[in-house]
Parts: structure tokens; C-alpha cells; sequence
């Protein structure tokens, strides 16, 4: 089934001189995984970099709300002033609750972390215990589902059928939330259910499963959250040494959502054509169409667009798309600020 999915639906308001007033409601959320871990450059933050990112949020008044309060605002439709962060980590390693966790006790600033239990479960060195985690519950952190293995979800076993797979899929994500319950509250999780996808990985059957479970799912796509959400795939900005730098992070905390109004596909899963080809709608009047770059995985990439009045554009790579995950980005500099969003593709395993 591929049909036109909405991902944003922007309030039309007038738009004088490109105005930030007419943004909607939005929130930059951040992922983190590791802190101090220089074992593991490609998930790893080094300490100097993320001191120096959290004393930039509190030297330019960031608010840093918890994430379900973003979520709450956003499903809403309550406004959230600019300037509002949150800062999610993935996966519950030990230099977490070693490193970040002490400094931002220190700040009283609230985080979210999103737990593969069974790692938890079975003590594994490098990961935190069920007592850290209720420790760190009492000071300012909250908690979302990240499976029980942290599996390549979307991707079938050999011989698997769909019913199979999706009846695997609601075990592990419902175990997770079950141990996360168990062990840290019946509440800690309940209202919004949070889930994020291990790796960052989905495609539009398991993006509705998990929907469909109750749950608002976070990818790893760049971009910013704003209202109306599509709780089944939301953005955040992943951050780690290579691209660690304050610079680049201060650009994508002072980010804002790119106004799109329809994109085709919404789903990320590559079954044939590769290349993908992406239609993006935007809302008319919203952004000047020079200000208007795309990437794919970093190299530039044409803009083809499709009217004259330039609200209707589409994207291609030239070549083949390797297995795995790559990312159509396109962003718009605009007044000092980056309007931004990220398209992921997932390639299966032949």
C-alpha cells in the first residue's frame, strides 16, 4: 500500500519577511549512546565536547523539558516557546550513568533513556543494573521502550512469514515494556508510551505495529519535532564525536522544522528501484526554493522541481543505494537558522 502520507500539516499563517512566528510548535530532541567511551568513536561523545554543548544550552537560555512533556505539548497542539531541547540516550551503557548522568543531576535537568533489557537482565559489564536505573529515576530521568535485544527489526528471519514477524515484533517490544515496568514502576512508562527503534531502523509495517501498541516511536533522522506529530517515526539529532563539534551542534539545537506537507513515499523500505525516488510537497510560501539544499549522506544531490511555483520537488541518487541505512537530508538556511529534515532509506540484507 503506498499512498501520500501527511508528515506535516502546518497552521497556515501569514509569513512577512519570513518570520519565526510562523513556525508551529517545535522541540529539537538529541540521542546520545555512549559518554567518554573512546573504545566506540561512531556512538561515543567525547566529555569535553558534551561539557561544552550543555554549557552552551545554559549560556543561550535552552529550556530542556522531559520528552513526554514535548510529546504532551505536541499531540496538543499546545504552543512550546522556542528554544526547547531534549536529550535522549539510547540503549543504557554504563558511561551513561557514569559520565552524563552526574552532570546533568548536577544541572537538574531531565533526560530520556530508551533500555534493551535484556542486557540489563543478564548484567552485562558494559551496561547499567536495574538499581542504577531506579537511581537515576529519582533524579530526572524518564524511560522508553528499546526492545528486549536490540534486533534489526524490520528484516525477517529466513522462512519467516508476515504473521510470524509481526507476532515476534509485539513479544519483544511488550517483554521490554513489561521488564521496564516491572522494575522501575507500573508508571514509569505508561502515559506516553515511548519506544525507539533499535538502530534507528523501520519500515511502515513495523512503524504501525508499534503505533498500533500505543506507542510514540523516535527514529534517528535529523530533524525537528513539530506539530501535528506522526507518532510513528519522529526525529532526533544524533550526536557523537565525529560530528560532535559546537558549531554543528549549536545549528541543530537553533534548528526548525523544514514545512512539508506531503512526502512520497512515507515508507523507508526499499523493495525495488533503487535508487529511490522521493517527491517532497511543501507548504507554499514558506521558504525561498534557493535556500534549498539536499544531501545524500553528506554529498550534494539536484533538486528537481516539479512546478513553476517550486512547492513540489523530487530527489534521486545516481547510483544504487547500498545495503543498509542511507539518508536523503535537505536543509534550508534562512535567516541564521537551519530549517531541516531527513529522509532515511533501509536496503535489506540480500
Amino acid at each position: 500500500m503506498q499512498k501520500r502520507f501527511a508528515v506535516f500539516l502546518y497552521v497556515m499563517l501569514l509569513w512577512p519577511a519570513m518570520a519565526w512566528c510562523a513556525v508551529p510548535s517545535h522541540a529539537v530532541v538529541f540521542i546520545y549512546h555512549r559518554f567518554g567511551d573512546d573504545r566506540y568513536p561512531s556512538t561515543n561523545i567525547r566529555l569535553d565536547q558534551f561539557d561544552a554543548q550543555m554549557n552552551w544550552l545554559a549560556k543561550n537560555d535552552y529550556q530542556v523539558w522531559p520528552l513526554p512533556k514535548i510529546v504532551d505539548y505536541l499531540k496538543a497542539h499546545k504552543p512550546i516557546p522556542d528554544h526547547v531541547v531534549a536529550i535522549t540516550i539510547d540503549d543504557a551503557f554504563q558511561s551513561a550513568y557514569a559520565n552524563a548522568y552526574p552532570r546533568l543531576k548536577a544541572r537538574g535537568w531531565p533526560f530520556t533513556l530508551f533500555v534493551s533489557t535484556s542486557a540489563v537482565d543478564q548484567h552485562l559489564p558494559d551496561y547499567m543494573s536495574w538499581d542504577e536505573l531506579r537511581e537515576m529515576a529519582k533524579h530526572g530521568a524518564n524511560f522508553g521502550d528499546h526492545t528486549v535485544d536490540h534486533a534489526h527489526l524490520p528484516f525477517r528471519i529466513k522462512g519467516e512469514t508476515d504473521l510470524a514477524w509481526a507476532d515476534r515484533m509485539r513479544k519483544d517490544i511488550l517483554r521490554a515494556q513489561a521488564r521496564l515496568q516491572a522494575e522501575l514502576g507500573p508508571t514509569i512508562n505508561a502515559s506516553p508510551k515511548l519506544f525507539a527503534y533499535p538502530y534507528g531502523e523501520y519500515d511502515q509495517d513495523l512503524a504501525e505495529l508499534v503505533n498500533g501498541l500505543g506507542f510514540v516511536a523516535f527514529g534517528q533522522e535529523a530533524g525537528v519535532l513539530s506539530a501535528p506529530l506522526d507518532p510513528r517515526a519522529l526525529p532526533r539529532f544524533p550526536i557523537e564525536e565525529h560530528y560532535g563539534d559546537l558549531a554543528g551542534f549549536s545549528l541543530k539545537a537553533q534548528s526548525l522544522p523544514l514545512p512539508i506537507r506531503e512526502i512520497e513515499p512515507w515508507n523507508p523500505l526499499i523493495t525495488h528501484n533503487n535508487p529511490p525516488r522521493l517527491t517532497v510537497t511543501l507548504v507554499p510560501d514558506m521558504l525561498p526554493a534557493d535556500a534549498l539544499h539536499c544531501y545524500l549522506n553528506g554529498p550534494p544531490m539536484p533538486i528537481h522541481w516539479l512546478d513553476a511555483a517550486k512547492t513540489q520537488f523530487s530527489l534521486q541518487a545516481e547510483h544504487a543505494l547500498d545495503i543498509g541505512r542511507s539518508r536523503y537530508n535537505c536543509t534550508a538556511l534562512v535567516d541564521g537558522r537551519y530549517y531541516w529534515y531527513s529522509h532515511m532509506w533501509l536496503l535489506p540484507p540480500t
